[in-house]
């Protein structure tokens, strides 16, 4: 049996959301007003429910972020959310909080966001088995451990990250925002502490590193293991970004959804996409060409030690060229792109930091910048982080998604039917009463000009075949008409019939996995009542308050893959390049606060405390 694979896009608001349906996404995922884990990026109950009843059309699907945690204040208006969201057509919602699985709700698919630490067998099967349909999986596991969980929990889907920011500590397991500013990223109010500058310091003060942004990864880019990912399991393809702009949306959903395409045309006894519609796209995507801070495809096979992006958390772009000669207010550079006025370049100085430029002009290969800046040399590699020409194109009509229809025309013993197929998946049919009257002139050209006019409708005419017993029937062209319309609403009544997304899953009372402690600790964001009573009914007595919640004496802010020694080259298992300092070692900030780093060789894990 074949797999439907999904690529999900982001969406700040209903505007993006449209964009992303039309540059080929079979799923979005919204924020509501509040309770998502991005508290700017929220959306009114009107804007998602027209968001689904445009998604719905091509058999798309609308997601709902409900993954903060939640004070006991914000039950009861979770709970009411939730209802308000199933009514008005949501297919599903991601959760961080097991409150929500106490809560008296409608069958309303439910997927575990990854803010609920989903990087282990255990924890996926659990989550499985407690009522989740999906599982968002941690962005740090392996080819082999996607494909490990699949094969033992083959009935939950796993959505994985294929582009976008990397959150450098586990998600839900990031308090370092919390604990300097107040800003809890389990509410949704990230204040980015690891794109912040540190030094690192050993244990007798003597300086490592000098302001670098130690924690701050590149940004994930899987498009080359599409297949593989497929292949290990994965059915949902999310590429990251509720903040980004539109101009991000449309590229970065382009370019997945030519990929994914390519997959599923190399694998059809394997794999279909889950969505209607073709799209004909005005532009050549480019995913170097939006928000980048350069590319990593992050753990999928093996440590990699060209992760990070020490240099600047800001964007990059696509490196375009050298430049080959500086004048006092232009320059020349060696390159194969064309620049346009407005453009964005930047460099890395001789500081190692990221030094940027607006270009006012361009002459005959030379450009002019707004600013001449005073770092740039003979020889400098240039990166474009802003492209105009791009931009313009993006900011105009720059796809069109369209489901082909086959239609048939027939003429019946009591007048006249009109049926429409998609792909053997849909199929809809009008019939009308009709007073016979033979035709003065061939009627085919008349009916395939009426119905070719499918205007705004998600639909085209793929093939019409026109059929008449005996002769030409005269057809008023308002008949026709009518029936059309009558017919894209019943295909559109149908279409959004076959979606499922009632749950499916029985919610079951199930101990904790053995693996799991007995006591468990803040590191479970555990918030609210609620949410206690749901663990302690599954034998867990003794459940901490989260961060959020109390000051632990032990201030775990984060825990990483990333190693900050294995990127600096120094890695503790190898014995041949030693690192001469004295441990441990510490982060420190501008502002004086030092963290501690605890390097756990045998997880290859590096965890961040509070001094």
């Amino acid at each position: 049996m074949s797999v439907a694979l999904e690529l999900l896009a982001p969406a700040k608001n209903l505007e993006i959301g449209i964009a992303a349906i039309d540059h080929g996404a079979d799923a979005v995922y919204i924020g509501a007003e509040r309770f998502g884990a991005r508290s700017s990026a929220g959306n009114s109950l009107s804007d998602i429910s027209r968001l689904c009843d445009y998604a719905h059309a091509y058999k798309a699907k609308v997601y709902v972020t409900v993954n903060t945690i939640l004070y006991d204040e914000e039950l009861k208006a979770t709970e009411e959310l939730i209802n308000q969201l199933y009514h008005i057509g949501v297919d599903a919602i991601l959760v961080q909080d097991m409150a929500i699985l106490k809560m008296k709700l409608p069958p309303l698919t439910l997927h575990a966001s990854t803010q609920a630490d989903c990087r282990t067998l255990d924890k996926v099967c659990w989550l499985g088995e407690s009522g989740f349909s999906r599982v968002v999986l941690a962005r740090e596991l392996s080819l082999n451990e996607i494909a490990k969980i699949h094969n033992e929990v083959p009935d939950v889907e796993l959505e994985v990250f294929v582009h976008g920011a990397l959150c450098v500590s586990f998600s839900g397991l990031c308090n370092a925002s919390e604990y300097c500013f107040s800003r809890s990223a389990n509410k949704g109010m990230c204040a980015q502490f690891c794109r912040l500058k540190f030094d690192l310091e050993d244990a007798k003060g003597r300086m490592l590193v000098k302001g670098k942004h130690l924690l701050s990864l590149k940004d994930m880019c899987r498009i080359d293991m599409m297949e593989a990912l497929a292949l290990s399991g994965v059915t949902s393809f999310k590429i990251e970004g509720r903040l980004k702009d539109i101009s991000y949306v449309k590229n970065v959903t382009a370019a997945y959804s030519k990929e994914l395409n390519k997959v599923v045309e190399k694998h059809p006894d394997l794999f279909y996409r889950s969505s209607l519609g073709k799209c004909s796209y005005r532009f050549k995507a480019d995913l170097g060409k939006t928000f980048n801070r350069g590319f990593t495809p992050y753990f999928p096979s093996e440590r990699k030690s060209d992760i990070t992006s020490f240099d600047t958390p800001k964007a990059i772009g696509k490196k375009i060229g050298e430049v080959k000669e500086v004048k006092k207010t232009s320059f020349t550079i060696k390159t194969k792109e064309r620049l346009s006025n407005g453009d964005g370049l930047c460099f890395i100085n001789d500081f190692r930091e990221l030094e940027g430029f607006r270009v006012n002009r361009v002459e005959s290969g030379e450009v002019f910048p707004l600013n001449m800046p005073k770092d740039l040399l003979s020889g400098t590699i240039l990166y474009r982080n802003s492209d105009q020409a791009f931009q313009k194109t993006l900011s105009l009509k720059s796809s069109e998604r369209k489901i082909p229809l086959k239609m048939v025309f027939s003429e019946n013993a009591d007048g006249i039917e009109l049926i429409a197929k998609i792909d053997n998946i849909v199929e809809a049919s009008v019939e009308k009463r009709l007073d016979k009257t033979p035709a003065e002139k061939p009627q085919k050209e008349i009916i395939l000009r009426q119905l070719s006019r499918l205007g705004n409708t998600p639909y085209k005419l793929e093939t019409l075949e026109v059929n008449f017993l005996d002769y030409d029937l005269f057809i008023p062209s308002s008949t026709i008409a009518q029936m059309k319309r009558e017919l894209i609403e019943k295909i559109k009544e149908i279409t959004k019939k076959s979606l499922s997304r009632t749950l499916e899953k029985e919610k079951k009372i199930l101990e904790a996995p053995k693996t799991w402690p007995k006591e468990l600790s803040y590191l479970y964001n555990v918030s609210n009542a609620l949410s206690k009573e749901f663990y302690k009914e599954r034998g867990l007595d003794d459940v901490l308050d989260a961060f959020e919640k109390q000051r632990p004496r032990k201030k775990l802010l984060m825990q990483c893959s990333h190693c900050i020694l294995y990127s600096l080259g120094c890695c503790l298992k190898d014995k041949e390049k030693p690192l001469k300092a004295q441990f441990p070692l510490y982060l420190k900030l501008f502002s004086g606060q030092r963290f501690k780093l605890e390097f756990d060789c045998k997880k290859c894990q590096m965890n961040v405390y509070a001094e």
